[in-house]
């Protein structure tokens, strides 16, 4: 098989590329990336060297470069998004341009072409918060509560329209939060694991209770291969790991794994809304393909508390002046509050 992975220099499409070489050894890939603050070609340079796939640095929303790209696969895997909430709060527009017009544009090449499946990488946060006890089914109604969120439930109905309306031999699975290596620092874990190492403030948003249901990357990348060569098409498939904790307890987790006090958590005014809950419920994959979580939550995030221990270079790779200014404004005015409200 003949893959196009778009996204593939981000944090899941790595560690899919990554996974897709060790499990599939014949397979052909063609990664599609435009390698912006979050896709950094870093994380495959080992595998660029090697010469063991194709690289073609572009836009998912420019239809030529979309074209060119997809000519000759037989599947489409569609990592490429901009994907953290805070940004999309203050700009919403980057994710208008490529979650919604680029998957949109990618619909189009995969029918031209004849490309015989189609992958949708979605998330759980298009169907906003839920009530405790509760787990979102596959046919829980979208509902969306950041620019971020709507722009991937935007995505998800495109990809339904093609199949109704075209035929197009699609499907769309969406991911509870993952973690793992590779994961840009300005997202939760890699963020608090990088400042315990340096002893700088963790600023954790409004009272840290939010709850997330965490699942390893590489337990992600083994539900992308199976729905793609199993799933059916026109469905779409919820993975999630079991594992429903508060942003506290996790960052708490973390802190005790880098050996940094919890002295460094900050509480900072909350993000504009901020879901409460998410949980997955994912019996349907599981009954139809098999697929469940295996990886363990505290072996997991003790794996990841080392590879960012042990990949420093990495790390610094990407404080960049344009990150360098996110933080600025995304975090120094919050932490800054907070530190005023412990002199008061």
């Amino acid at each position: 098989m003949k893959l196009l992975v778009t996204g593939g220099c981000g944090f899941i499409g790595s560690n899919f590329v990554r996974f897709l070489l060790r499990e599939r050894p014949r397979w052909r890939i063609r990664v599609l990336d435009l390698l912006t603050y979050s896709g950094n070609l870093e994380n495959l340079a080992d595998l660029v060297e090697q010469g063991r796939f194709d690289f073609v640095r572009g836009d998912i929303s420019n239809p030529p470069t979309a074209l060119t790209a997809a000519e000759g696969v037989d599947a489409i895997i569609n990592f490429a998004a901009e994907s953290h909430v805070d940004r999309s709060i203050l700009d919403a527009a980057p994710f208008i341009r490529t979650n919604i017009l680029g998957t949109q544009v990618l619909l189009d090449a995969a029918r031209e072409l004849g490309v015989r499946r189609f992958v949708q990488i979605s998330t759980d946060e298009v169907y906003g918060s839920i009530d405790p006890g509760e787990r979102f089914t596959e046919s829980t109604p979208l509902a969306p509560n950041s620019p971020y969120s709507a722009s991937k439930a935007a995505a998800d109905l495109l990809v339904r329209a093609y199949v109704r309306t075209h035929g197009l031999p699609a499907l769309v699975l969406r991911c509870s939060n993952a973690y793992g290596p590779y994961q840009f620092i300005e997202k939760l874990n890699p963020l608090m694991i990088v400042h315990a190492f340096e002893g700088k403030p963790l600023p954790i948003y409004g009272d840290g209770l939010q709850v997330r249901d965490w699942l390893h990357v590489e337990d992600v990348c083994v539900a992308v291969l199976d729905v793609l060569e199993r799933g059916r098409a026109g469905e779409v498939y919820n993975v999630g790991g079991g594992n429903e904790l508060p942003n506290l307890e996790v960052v708490r987790r973390l802190l005790r794994l880098t050996g940094a006090p919890e002295s460094l958590i900050r509480f900072v005014p909350d993000r504009p809304g901020h879901d409460r809950r998410y949980a997955m419920d994912h019996s349907k994959i599981t009954a139809e393909l098999g697929w469940r979580p295996e990886r363990d939550l505290h072996e997991g995030l003790r794996e990841t508390v080392e590879w960012y221990r042990e990949n420093p270079g990495w790390v610094e790779s990407l404080r960049t002046g344009r990150y360098a200014e996110y933080y600025e404004k995304q975090y120094t005015a919050r932490l800054t509050a907070a530190s005023d409200d412990l002199l008061e």
